[in-house]
């Protein structure tokens, strides 16, 4: 999958998704910098303004070579409330998809509807057919947000991963 070039912002269903940008570092901080997200994402914890700074770079670098992109959660296009991501997921039409909400916004559907605006995104820029979310089977509030978003739980073997020194069992779900 190749993440067509120019700028993205995807509005629709009280949503603006945008790319992230230096005048968001501050903001990152105050999002990212939470136990949850600590506990569920491979970010760092700390997640400090040089965490951000790093974390933004990498996000400019893989949108840059078109193989992934991270947009901002906004409802107005400016202060941002999480974040969602594409990229590749492994296979011929099928984008993997991940999101956070900061603590502050939950419980607003913020993820479940920015997940969806993602994969009409890539289905129209990208040609993708297929998603995929690896959720922890502990982490419930995910869960939840990939059934709204009209997710089913696979059976397939779930993933191992080593994240900050833990490892996390990651269920497959499929739309």
């Amino acid at each position: 999958m190749i993440i067509p070039a120019g700028e993205v912002v995807i509005s629709a269903d009280g949503l603006v998704l945008r790319e992230w940008t230096q005048a968001d570092i501050d903001s990152m901080v105050t999002l990212f910098d939470e136990e949850s997200i600590d506990v569920w994402t491979p970010l760092e914890s700390p997640f400090d303004a040089d965490a951000a700074k790093r974390y933004l770079d990498r996000a400019h670098r893989l949108r840059t070579q078109g193989y992934g992109i991270q947009l901002a959660i906004t409802t107005g296009g400016i202060a941002p409330l999480g974040e969602v991501l594409l990229f590749d997921g492994g296979a011929q039409g099928v984008a993997e998809l991940a999101y956070a909400v900061g603590l502050a916004h939950r419980g607003q559907r913020l993820a479940a509807r920015a997940v969806r605006l993602m994969m009409e995104y890539a289905a129209a820029a990208c040609g993708v057919s297929g998603y995929v979310l690896k959720i922890s089977p502990a982490n419930l509030a995910s869960q939840g947000v990939a059934k709204a978003a009209g997710f089913t739980l696979t059976d397939e073997p779930v993933e191992v991963r080593e994240r900050k020194g833990r490892r996390l069992e990651m269920a497959v779900w499929r739309c």
